[in-house]
């Protein structure tokens, strides 16, 4: 008896089980079907049941409703403005008419005033670009002493020393001479000869010393520059003209050099060692002018600034250097506005009256401390 009725709870249990299957498995057919009839009446352009909208899909269409109810209001506001604007100008016209026959020219309103100075005040012309007989040579005879990170660096140097010369006031003749291996190969390859279109700007395969030679023919000619910015007192007349033209120089510019520039010259050709080293090679570039007996020269770094590390500045900043100078006549102002703050350049001016300060503190016992 036992053991009947465990094979008949068994079978109940089991036929349960199938119960719920088929019911489980006709559900699932019904949801299909459904899925389907959807699917179709959607395809067949039957209308559907909108999804319900998030609150910030709310918020967003009930502020658009709000601009598209106001539209009209907006337009009307605007009419009323410009009418009221036109009333104005009318009774300004009218009032000036008047002062103008009782012959007072004065005009109380302050908005005509500021009208009549901006009619009288001429409008800014295009900035003029002035050519000066003076050319800055880049030396790029350094390609196989340079790596391929330096020889980018040096591209983007020489890029930056065209753009600063085409925007400056005063420019000069810019030259790069012993233009060629890999240097003229990402020029030509990777920034797709856009140099070519470079307009001023003589790029040469002959080292230095022959280009200087070229450069002086240039200089001499007669689209080769006018005397003005640091060069305009020699300008006027023919014996200053000569002067200057008979006190022309080849000098190469190098850290290394003994010797002081004080001054830039007319018709004379500044060459700029067009390398990146990274300090690998020191005194490469006065060995070459040495070797070439051409004339070296050093800025007057020292001369002007206070510098916490080595007064060795990039080709980029060199050139920029002195196309201040020829704006600015003044080696001190070109330093302060072209070497950058990372080499920790002080004018010594500004040094001078730091250190008189500190030592007047000192004297005073300020023993103030910052943190």
């Amino acid at each position: 008896m036992l053991v009947f009725l465990r094979r008949s709870s068994f079978i109940f249990k089991f036929l349960n089980y199938l119960r719920s299957d088929f019911f489980a498995q006709r559900a699932l057919r019904v949801d299909v079907k459904t899925s389907v009839a959807v699917r179709m009446s959607s395809q067949n352009g039957e209308d559907m049941a909108p999804a319900p909208l998030s609150k910030n899909q709310q918020k967003k269409l009930k502020r658009d409703q709000q601009w598209e109810a106001g539209r009209e209001a907006r337009k009307a506001k605007r009419k009323e403005k410009f009418k009221a604007k036109k009333a104005q100008k009318r009774a300004e016209q009218t009032l000036r008419s008047k002062s103008e026959l009782d012959g007072d020219e004065t005009i109380p309103h302050a908005e005509v005033a500021e009208q009549q100075a901006d009619a009288i005040t001429p409008k800014p012309t295009a900035r003029q670009h002035i050519r000066l007989p003076i050319t800055f040579l880049l030396d790029c005879g350094f390609d196989d002493l340079m790596t391929l990170p330096e020889i980018k660096s040096l591209g983007s140097q020489i890029t930056r020393c065209y753009s600063d010369n085409h925007k400056a006031p005063y420019q000069a003749h810019l030259s790069i001479c012993s233009f060629g291996g890999r240097l003229k190969e990402r020029f030509d390859g990777l920034l797709a000869g856009s140099h070519n279109s470079w307009r001023g700007v003589h790029f040469l395969q002959e080292g230095f010393s022959d280009a200087a030679r070229k450069a002086e023919t240039w200089m001499l000619d007669d689209n080769g520059g006018t005397l003005a910015g640091a060069f305009a007192g020699l300008e006027g007349s023919q014996a200053g003209m000569e002067t200057a033209k008979a006190g022309r120089e080849v000098v190469y510019l190098t850290s290394d050099s003994p010797n002081t520039l004080t001054e830039l010259q007319p018709y004379s050709t500044y060459i700029i060692g067009g390398f990146v080293d990274r300090n690998r090679h020191k005194g490469i570039s006065y060995k070459r002018a040495l070797d070439e007996n051409v004339r070296t020269a050093k800025l007057p770094i020292g001369e002007y600034m206070e510098m916490t590390s080595r007064a060795v500045l990039a080709t980029n900043h060199v050139h920029e250097s002195m196309l201040r100078w020829l704006e600015l006549g003044d080696w001190g102002k070109a330093f302060v506005q072209v070497i950058p703050k990372r080499k920790g350049g002080t004018a010594r001016e500004t040094a001078q009256e730091q250190g008189n300060l500190e030592s007047d503190n000192q004297d005073n016992g300020d023993t103030t401390e910052h943190e």
